[in-house]
């Protein structure tokens, strides 16, 4: 591969921001390209930055324009740009992933099929317009809760868990009456199994339909507002530990079943009784975490690995890729609010960032800015990393976090009244 190879990165928003930077030090030039349907919740952030190409709906403009410069890769920064990077790979001729049924990719339910068809676990899963139908699955499966979600949205937005024919009528009603982050009518709702274990996710890279496994982090979660559950924190599972490989080999499947050949995959995925089971697969990079904290505590960053398989594909080949360990000790922890309130100022985060253990801080918005209740990630006012040489210290840090918020972190200042003159 030459290392004078332009790549074009497909909505760098959220951790794809941090992928030209990558490219660059590895000798790639970045060319930035804006899908035509964009992810709402980086309004505001780098999906503000202007773009090299824009795509306004017509792939063979875009994919010409794309030639004129010189491109040779193509990948998605992040989900909103997963389809637009794989028609344009398919168009260009550059490597990409398999085209038989790219829909899967992105299709929560289309997904599950070829996940199924390969012979992998899957959760028990419906996707309708039709509430009777979704009634009459609902009586059938005889399960509850159940879990709706659109079939092509992302970051928890509009994930509803229903224990009674009642919420399941409640949450068809506002999904189907709202539009997912890239402003597209909810017409269906995927209706799904609600799986009992732990969850991971697993990060990859991926080239030439090689994968390497760059970390496997556990998620764990709470109840928030309305008794929904809720990322609550993660951590990185020490690469010995038997879930890694249990839910790694399977993630590797669900790889290939969707034909995810070059580029990033997060890969969420329930270590049931019976085994691993998938939660969904993401075709890009994962989620909202900081490439240089994940380096420097576990060694080596999914975007740093992207960017080295792109220039240097010879290297997955040879196995030479480094392997995550855990340096020390790691926790990315959601912001929860109980509360309307705001974003808190430097006053009041001072207490955060005098915690031993605390490491970086991110808002969803600027001081002052209007939060409500967290029910999602969505609404989460931000995240917060933890890393000390003691996982005690970093529990310890991380209760006295929690106290924080329930102690009026969040709350809006009370405004002095106007004084008469």
């Amino acid at each position: 591969m030459s290392r004078d190879l332009t790549v074009a990165v497909v909505d760098a928003d959220g951790i794809g921001a941090h992928l030209p930077a990558a490219l660059a030090r590895h000798g790639l030039r970045g060319v930035v390209v804006r899908s035509d349907t964009p992810d709402s919740g980086f309004a505001g952030s780098a999906a503000d930055t202007a773009a090299d190409v824009a795509h306004r709906g017509d792939l063979a403009v875009t994919a010409e324009e794309l030639r004129r410069l010189g491109v040779g890769f193509v990948v998605a920064g992040t989900e909103s740009g997963v389809l637009l990077a794989d028609a344009l790979s398919a168009e260009l001729g550059t490597p990409g992933n398999g085209m038989s049924r790219p829909s899967a990719r992105r299709d929560k339910h289309e997904m599950v099929l070829a996940v199924r068809a390969r012979g992998l676990a899957t959760a028990a899963t419906v996707a309708t317009g039709s509430l009777s139908e979704l009634e009459a699955w609902a009586e059938r499966y005889g399960q509850w809760p159940v879990v709706l979600k659109p079939p092509a949205s992302a970051g928890t937005d509009h994930v509803r868990f229903c224990h009674t024919p009642a919420e399941l009528r409640a949450a068809f009603a506002a999904i189907t009456a709202a539009t997912d982050r890239y402003g597209s009518r909810n017409t269906r709702v995927l209706a799904q199994q609600f799986l009992r274990g732990e969850e991971y996710f697993v990060n990859t890279v991926s080239r030439d339909g090689l994968h390497h496994v760059v970390e496997v982090w556990r998620y764990h979660k709470g109840l928030v507002t309305g008794g929904v559950p809720m990322y609550d924190y993660e951590e990185p599972v020490p690469p010995h530990d038997p879930a890694v490989a249990r839910v790694s080999a399977y993630a590797l499947a669900v790889l290939d079943a969707l034909e995810i050949r070059n580029g990033a995959a997060h890969t969420e995925v329930m270590l049931t009784a019976e085994g691993p089971v998938l939660v969904e697969c993401a075709a890009r990079p994962g989620g909202a975490h900081q490439p240089a904290v994940v380096s420097r505590c576990l060694g080596t960053d999914q975007i740093e690995l992207l960017a080295r398989v792109i220039a240097r594909p010879e290297e997955i080949g040879r196995a030479t890729l480094p392997r995550y360990e855990l340096r020390t000790p790691l926790r990315y922890v959601s912001l929860i609010s109980r509360v309307h309130g705001v974003i808190p100022g430097a006053e009041r985060l001072a207490g955060v960032r005098a915690l031993e253990s605390f490491t970086e801080l991110v808002l969803a918005g600027p001081a002052g800015s209007p939060v409500r209740p967290t029910v999602d990630l969505g609404s989460s006012p931000g995240y917060v990393y933890l890393s000390a040489p003691s996982a005690a210290r970093v529990e310890a840090d991380y209760r006295t976090l929690r106290e924080l918020e329930a102690g009026g972190l969040y709350e809006a200042p009370v405004l002095a009244p106007a004084r008469d003159h």
